[in-house]
């Protein structure tokens, strides 16, 4: 019997990748170095995260949109060739694909500015005509990078043909304490958003990662996983709280390290990973990401992961 597939609806752009000395300050010009085009988008990192880091003969879908441009072309094919299906991904005709402009300096932080493009265009509709692959999925996995109201549409659909999901709740809505997300939002299986993110979303100014933790996990998640960068990651739920330690690695571009992760728990849970064995198997797809440069070349692979795993090491991560 074949595996039950991993799905994800999210987005898909081409990443323009410069890297700089330091980040520019307000009104300043700083001589860049190398510029590249990187296929990326938090949807189709996942999904390609995922692909490699999934057993051979487990599927991984791709439910999005692009462009009826050249940057459409390319992503459809380098998705492809990462054994990712896209037969649920459209071309929008007369709309851009996603770009997003990256600046990383020299520590390997990175500063990020996503123009949609298509992937505005994802509709509730576009979920539906996906609702049999859906229906047999072992997890569906979700971000905020499309419309808020196709991600909610696609919670709800999933429990109701009772289908595990994962949120990775980025980019957090500005204000987010004043407004929330909608109480559909915490209605998912796991919620996997970095320390920013948990903190933007929560009505407290704590930096504490068990009282943020619990207080999202409150809201009616069940799961909560905190990527909580040099210090690993925090797994909350009715049970209590798990820590998972990181791994040291030279970080080079910490882009793409949370969608390693998120893809790495979805991985996990097709696998019916235990929770520490997932923390752990997270952790190392996370950092392993952080040594490369771009998103999509980042990605590990199952065998690399396996391989930090099973040496132990620890010190640094996502």
């Amino acid at each position: 019997m074949a595996a039950k597939p991993i799905v994800v609806i999210g987005s898909i752009n081409m990443d323009l990748v410069c890297r700089t000395p330091a980040m520019p300050r307000p009104g300043e010009t700083i001589l860049g170095g190398r510029f590249q085009t990187i296929p990326g988008g938090k949807g189709a990192n996942q999904a390609v995260a995922a692909a490699r880091l999934a057993q051979r003969g487990s599927a991984v879908h791709l439910i999005g949109r692009v462009g009826d441009d050249e940057f459409g072309e390319r992503l459809l094919a380098g998705l492809r060739a990462k054994r990712v299906n896209v037969d649920h991904v459209a071309i929008t005709r007369n709309v851009s694909s996603g770009i997003a402009v990256i600046l990383v300096d020299s520590r390997g932080e990175n500063s990020i500015v996503v123009a949609p493009g298509a992937n505005a265009r994802l509709t509730p509709a576009d979920v539906d005509r996906a609702r049999d692959l859906i229906a047999g999925a072992s997890v569906v996995v979700m971000q905020l990078e499309i419309p808020l109201a196709t991600v909610k549409h696609a919670i709800g659909l999933c429990r109701k043909l009772g289908v595990a999901t994962i949120l990775d709740p980025a980019p957090a809505p500005a204000r987010a304490p004043a407004r929330g997300l909608p109480q559909a939002f915490y209605r998912v299986d796991v919620l996997t958003p970095n320390q920013t993110e948990a903190q933007a979303l929560v009505s407290t100014r704590t930096k504490d990662p068990q009282r943020i933790a619990s207080e999202l996990h409150g809201r009616g998640v069940k799961q909560v996983v905190l990527k909580l960068g040099g210090k690993g990651s925090l797994w909350a739920d009715a049970e209590g709280f798990l820590e998972g330690k990181p791994f040291r690695v030279k970080v080079v571009d910490t882009t793409a390290a949370g969608d390693a992760f998120t893809a790495a728990l979805a991985v996990a849970r097709a696998e019916s990973m235990p929770v520490a064995q997932a923390l752990r198997f997270a952790n190392a797809a996370g950092a392993l990401c952080c040594m490369g440069l771009g998103a999509q070349p980042s990605l590990p692979t199952r065998l690399r992961v396996d391989r930090l795993v099973a040496a132990g090491r620890s010190g640094y991560t996502l």
